[in-house]
């Protein structure tokens, strides 16, 4: 199998204030850090060679992935500052990934998509790219790929755009001729920029392969909360304690707290008398007793600025979760 470049290096600015406390990519879905999650289904399917790209608090995803020996396979990272994007990352890892193909695999999104198949149709097509992609059925919240009936990708549309599109669901096999033509440490967007100018350029050199692959994204706190309780199959009213799927390490829950559909990250106390629904509670946060605390994601005051809508409770700060659907 191709080698994989990651893209974990993101700023995680729509995941505040989680984003705050750890990069995107270490945060915990049902118990294990995503990245972790991302790396062994990569190494299930033949993957011996990964490169992470890094920028934002670097030291929490290399904390929990280390040279990736444990996940049996090989991980190098390659560092940036600043952030490069999703074009320029790239291209900077380029001599790092040394290889001509590779996949590029987003760091903030999970699929069971199977690889082999999408590097089989990549080869045979001839394209420098080629994105999977799934029916685009919320185009209020996702930007599309327009293809062609031929599987040509030829352009893009923005989130809320009425044109039927596809969904890229963060998995793509590259040439590294594809970013070869970027300065390298210049930032740039591939699909926001670099990626139009190749097919205006070369049209047909961008395709997209169909699938039915499942998808799951951690955006958002919303969506992180969603992803975490889909995946730990959390009931509707199951309390959470120390040692279940959505409790961290090193976490103290009064007997008298009462903890529902909520996630706990490491080093959590909770007072007595507590009560919390739908929240995510970070690193290191001590829950006073009585909260009484619903769709709330909480991180110390002090991580980052405070928000309108925000509250602050004591030496904490808590940020309203916005309302989704939750499985």
């Amino acid at each position: 199998m191709l080698p994989a470049l990651l893209l974990t290096a993101g700023l995680g600015t729509r995941l505040r204030p989680l984003s705050s406390m750890r990069a995107k990519p270490a945060v915990p879905v049902a118990g294990e850090p995503l990245i972790r999650r991302i790396l062994r289904w990569l190494s299930a399917q033949g993957v011996a060679d990964a490169v992470l790209n890094l920028h934002h608090l670097p030291e929490t995803i290399c904390a929990v992935v280390g040279d990736g020996a444990d996940l049996g396979l090989r991980v190098r990272y390659s560092w940036e500052d600043p952030v490069l994007g999703s074009a320029g990352g790239p291209r900077h890892a380029l001599p790092l990934v040394a290889a001509d193909r590779f996949l590029v695999v987003n760091g903030d999104t999970l699929t069971n998509l199977p690889l082999i198949g999408l590097v089989e149709r990549h080869e045979r097509s001839g394209a420098r790219v080629t994105l999977a992609v799934v029916p685009n059925i919320e185009p209020g919240r996702y930007g599309g790929v327009l293809v062609g009936d031929d599987g040509a990708v030829t352009g893009f549309v923005g989130r809320g755009s009425h044109r039927p599109s596809w969904h890229f669901i963060g998995v793509q096999v590259v040439e590294a001729t594809a970013f070869a033509g970027l300065p390298d440490g210049e930032p740039a967007e591939s699909i926001n920029r670099w990626y139009p100018g190749l097919i205006a350029s070369d049209p047909g050199c961008i395709r997209a392969v169909t699938t039915r692959a499942s998808f799951s994204d951690i955006g958002t706190p919303a969506d992180y909360l969603a992803t975490s309780l889909a995946f730990a199959r959390a009931a509707a009213d199951e309390p959470v304690v120390p040692g279940s799927p959505l409790s961290g390490t090193r976490c103290e829950v009064a007997p008298s707290a009462r903890l529902v559909r909520t996630i706990l990250w490491d080093d959590v106390t909770v007072g007595e008398d507590a009560a919390l629904t739908e929240c995510i509670v970070t690193d290191g946060v001590r829950v006073p007793a009585g909260a009484r605390w619903q769709r709330k994601a909480v991180v110390p005051v002090g991580r980052c600025p405070a928000e309108p809508g925000d509250d602050v409770v004591g030496d904490l700060l808590l940020a309203p979760i916005d309302r989704t659907t939750l499985p």
